[in-house]
């Protein structure tokens, strides 16, 4: 099976409110690397995106009149879970699971302000 070069074989996709700033958000929060911005030609609004974090692809579209919200757990794993929590929460996630100490890690969970919940876990 061929696969295009830096896409996985399974890749999420968000359909979420105001998707065009969810770039910042990764950013921010995750230091996602932006791989596509596409826009609609006749009404210039956004309407498909991508980016990576550590090599794993994220695609997300606008909510449109076909298309209602499908927001997404995502269960990532970083350096510093800390570091990561703190820089989620300053870029306007919710806390939904305060950090902690577990058998497979340090782990928190936040909600992103486009409805997402990312489970942020390090490696001890």
């Amino acid at each position: 099976m061929k696969l295009p070069e830096g896409y996985q074989q399974v890749i999420p996709y968000l359909v979420i409110r105001n998707a065009e700033q969810f770039y910042g958000f990764a950013q921010q929060a995750f230091g996602a690397v932006e791989k596509m911005r596409v826009y609609d030609e006749e009404t210039k609004v956004f309407k498909h995106g991508e980016i990576s974090i550590g090599g794993s692809v994220i695609m997300f579209g606008q909510t449109n009149d076909n298309w209602g919200t499908q927001n997404a757990g995502l269960f990532i794993y970083v350096e510093n879970a800390d570091d990561s929590y703190q820089k989620s929460i300053e870029a306007g996630a919710k806390e939904v699971l305060p950090l902690s100490d577990q058998s497979y890690g340090r782990t928190c969970g936040v909600e992103d302000p486009f409805g997402n919940t990312w489970w942020i876990t390090s490696v001890q």
